[in-house]
């Protein structure tokens, strides 16, 4: 099964998502990306996954236009950015679906507060796709 899973920079929650969608089954083929990529992983969101026993270092942030020509089962949005901006996937996939999440990276205040962002939007990220997983996908692949 192949999903897709896209934010506006790819550098933070797709980048989150990617890593425990991948860790939840190793069945799965998951790729993330941006449609304005940024190019690299905010360091904040690889030290958090860390932290949830997930490496994420070696991930790639890469344009929604590299994918665009291939078929997936699944391509879900992360941001309201990415959401509104998500190309045409014409006839190539299956499920479209958005599940947003606030940004950590953009959380003002002190550096303690915005690493409490980074912990809680991670345990969102990983709960909502756990029940993703757990309810519409794992079914699929038995």
């Amino acid at each position: 099964m192949k999903i897709l899973i896209l934010c506006t920079g790819n550098s933070c929650r797709s980048q989150m998502a990617h890593g425990f969608l991948q860790s939840f089954d190793p069945r799965l083929t998951v790729c993330s990306a941006g449609t304005q990529a940024s190019g690299k992983l905010n360091a904040q969101a690889v030290e958090v996954m860390k932290e949830a026993g997930i490496d994420i270092s070696h991930h790639t942030s890469d344009p929604v236009e590299k994918y665009l020509n291939e078929e997936w089962d699944y391509v879900i949005t992360v941001c309201g950015g990415a959401n509104e901006a998500c190309p045409a996937f014409i006839g190539k996939v299956k499920h479209r679906m958005h599940i947003g999440f606030d940004d950590p990276s953009h959380a003002p205040g002190s550096p303690e507060f915005v690493w409490s962002e980074f912990i809680r939007v991670r345990d969102e990220i990983k709960n909502r796709f756990w029940q993703l997983y757990a309810e519409q996908i794992k079914p699929q692949l038995s």
